[in-house]
């Protein structure tokens, strides 16, 4: 199922160009901010595609908020990339707007996943 979804294809693509982009941090990021970067990234598609195996839509909207956090903390890390001149303003520009992309679809799901629960219970 997850791989049905288009928010885990684009986190997926997302996943990918932050590795390319990080490859040419200084050496010694390599195990710092570059190595937090990935992490983060990493994370978004991995917690939706955990959440999406989950019986429960409660529990898929809670790996859904974790993927949303580990969002904002890429943006974060980001910026600190960005603000030291790790990346250029064209890069930091387009991750950021997949980022932000990534992040209103994660929320799209959360209230679908939310409504679709309430709903179920109205009719119970």
């Amino acid at each position: 199922m997850h791989k049905d979804l288009e928010v885990w294809k684009k986190s997926m693509q997302l996943v990918t160009e932050i590795y390319l982009v990080t490859q040419s941090f200084p050496e010694e990021e390599l195990y710092g901010l570059a190595s937090q970067i990935r992490q983060s990234a990493v994370s978004i598609p991995s917690n939706i595609s955990a959440g999406a195996a989950r019986k429960e839509n409660l529990e898929f909207i809670s790996f859904l908020h974790l993927a949303l956090g580990s969002k904002n903390v890429l943006e974060t890390q980001l910026i600190i990339a960005f603000n030291l001149k790790y990346m250029s303003d064209k890069q930091h520009i387009d991750l950021k707007l997949k980022v932000g992309e990534i992040g209103k679809m994660i929320l799209g799901l959360i209230n679908y996943f939310k409504n679709k629960n309430s709903n179920n219970r109205e009719s119970l």
